[in-house]
């Protein structure tokens, strides 16, 4: 039986969140392309009918799951606060895929380092719209610092075995972060 057009994007549109999930939850390498298929409702010997190769479809999630990362409203205190939170640091499956998968992505070839590095980029513009600054190479600047330690604070949390210390990280990054998500006016810069 021959499966529509829609269908046919349907299932790939599936195929791909499934994979960002499992992907952010347990890495690439940790997950089969069976499991995927599995989670996604459809049989393993489809997937070829969707992707060439399992780094195609990383490449594929990569570019799914950060073009949904919303953008960013409120204020820069408020975005910090929300992502550096324990509910995102406990939710690997759902949460920010650059804390989740850009050290193994750093491994990769190709196309998946090439959309991660793209996502960064996207981010990175993202943040320096509501960024602190008077120009837009301190706005910039503000964004790449704010956003670096956001993720690295995340990763940090997420990577401690010790609850106290996985909190004290996330809790003391929002409050270094604080100050410098108002801009010089005194004002929430958004």
């Amino acid at each position: 039986m021959k499966v529509s057009r829609e269908q046919v994007a349907e299932n790939r549109r599936t195929i791909l969140e499934a994979a960002s999930r499992l992907f952010r939850e347990r890495g690439y390498g940790s997950v089969t392309v069976a499991e995927i298929m599995k989670a996604a409702g459809l049989t393993h010997g489809g997937f070829y009918g969707y992707f060439a190769s399992k780094d195609e479809l990383i490449a594929g999630a990569l570019v799914d799951v950060l073009s949904k990362r919303p953008e960013p409203t409120g204020d820069l205190a408020d975005y910090a606060a929300g992502y550096l939170s324990a509910a995102h640091r406990d939710n690997r499956a759902g949460g920010c895929p650059t804390a989740a998968l850009a050290a193994e992505t750093i491994r990769l070839a190709g196309e998946p380092r090439t959309e991660m590095t793209a996502g960064v980029k996207q981010q990175i513009a993202r943040l320096s719209r509501i960024a602190p600054g008077e120009t837009d190479v301190q706005k910039r600047q503000a964004a790449i610092g704010i956003w670096a330690a956001m993720v690295g604070a995340m990763i940090l949390a997420r990577v401690s075995d010790d609850a106290a210390l996985s909190a004290e990280i996330l809790a003391q990054t929002r409050n270094w972060l604080a100050p410098r998500a108002i801009d010089q006016g005194g004002a929430i810069a958004y």
